[in-house]
């Protein structure tokens, strides 16, 4: 792909043409909503698997889950912003050569596609269509364990991921007996280094849930789980959070690169391999040059932040001859409210050589950083929200940190700047 995008020029911000959308989450109403902030006056379509109005999804693992609200649906004006809101079309294939995506119910043409279905949650094995195994992704995974909730059954959870911990936080707060199975030695295992990650552990126990590390699951039946170890434990519900993975199968045979996680493999300014395709979200990987690796993030911000980019390079590629694009990369930002404590990352550490820890990781409120030959990259802070305010902006300025006063909590973390 190039890096530069040559079209006719259009004075009408898409004139005609179509823009398809394939998902109605965060990320494909968000770029809907940004295209017509940007001036595209062509027609929008935007496909949602779901028969409910298009919704956010971190309230569902905790005022949604706990009845504290009916749902989340997105404060949009679809038809006064001429938006053509299609719901409960199931996508079943795309044929880039003929420019049409295949539905359930028929072919839909486009000029320009949009290909946000975000991520699935990745089942256990053996756990299909056992009664009482439960998900927790879509609005209908919420209200489907609400009642189980309610009704203070034992609970298993398995893996002790973001969203394991987030349920068992949730399920505690209902008064739930509630014990979490992860198959590493430790939570968050694939999210954060051991020693970062251990301190985590005592979070569970001090919240009344119990966790139970190394252990893999042989069996899942309706009474519960049987551990590798021939260990039975016995549940009313078993709710599994064992990671997602990029809903791309409707895309086998079109002609769209994915890389090797199955996400569409994008560019820098989100374009797909064929012509007038882009994707974002949770679905879509892109290059970074500030990190030197591909990134594929499954974090709200991102499916917020994408669609500005996407929007920006769909019109500018119709309004300019020679229109260069608009290039996406963030500092990558999340957040998790678990046990009692509001946990936020920002950036990312792989590529790290230096490790600063910022305050006691046994006490309520502590920051580690993570450097590259002395500028912070990554930022993880604990109950310290200004830390990562702070953090996060000297993470985009690639600022380096004097490590002595980066280690005292003390010191406003954008004092410690060299």
């Amino acid at each position: 792909m190039s890096d530069e995008t040559t079209t006719k020029p259009s004075s009408s911000g898409g004139g005609e043409q179509r823009v398809v959308i394939v998902g109605a989450g965060m990320a494909g109403v968000q770029t809907a909503v940004a295209l017509r902030e940007q001036g595209w006056t062509g027609e929008i379509v935007l496909l949602g698997a779901e028969t409910h109005q298009p919704y956010d999804r971190p309230p569902l693992s905790k005022a949604v889950l706990l009845g504290k609200a009916e749902g989340s649906t997105l404060d949009v004006d679809f038809a006064g912003l001429g938006i053509a809101l299609r719901l409960g079309v199931q996508v079943t294939g795309l044929r880039t050569d003929e420019r049409l995506v295949e539905t359930a119910t028929g072919q839909l043409p486009y000029d320009v596609l949009v290909i946000a279905t975000g991520a699935e949650p990745v089942p256990l094995p053996g756990s299909e269509g056992v009664p009482g195994v439960h998900l927790l992704r879509t609005l209908d995974d919420a209200v489907r364990l609400r009642p189980v909730l309610a009704r203070q059954r034992e609970i298993a959870v398995v893996g002790a991921g973001w969203i394991g911990a987030e349920f068992a936080t949730a399920a505690r707060e209902a008064g739930c007996a509630v014990t979490v199975v992860e198959a590493a030695d430790r939570p968050l295992a694939g999210a954060l280094p051991a020693e970062v990650a251990a301190p985590m552990a005592a979070w569970y126990e001090d919240y009344g849930a119990r966790l139970v590390t190394g252990a893999r699951v042989a069996a899942v039946d309706e009474s519960g789980l049987v551990l590798g170890d021939g260990t039975r434990l016995r549940a009313g519900a078993v709710v599994v959070g064992i990671g997602a993975r990029p809903a791309t199968d409707w895309l086998a045979g079109s002609g769209v690169e994915l890389a090797e996680d199955r996400s569409v493999a994008a560019d820098d300014r989100l374009r797909a391999s064929a012509p007038d395709v882009y994707a974002v979200g949770d679905c879509a990987s892109f290059p970074s040059a500030r990190y030197g690796t591909r990134l594929l993030v499954h974090h709200w911000d991102n499916a917020l932040q994408g669609p500005r980019t996407v929007a920006a390079n769909v019109v500018g590629s119709r309004t300019a001859a020679h229109f260069p694009g608009a290039v996406y990369d963030p500092v990558p930002y999340f957040w998790s409210e678990q046990f009692g404590r509001f946990v936020q990352y920002a950036g990312h550490h792989s590529g790290a050589d230096e490790l600063v820890w910022r305050g006691d990781p046994a006490g309520a409120a502590w920051s580690v950083c993570w450097l590259r030959e002395g500028a912070l990259v990554a930022l993880l802070a604990v109950g310290r929200p200004r830390d990562l305010a702070q953090g996060r902006k000297l993470i985009e300025r690639g600022a380096r940190l004097d490590r002595t006063r980066a280690e005292d909590p003390s010191v406003p973390l954008k004092s410690a700047v060299r």
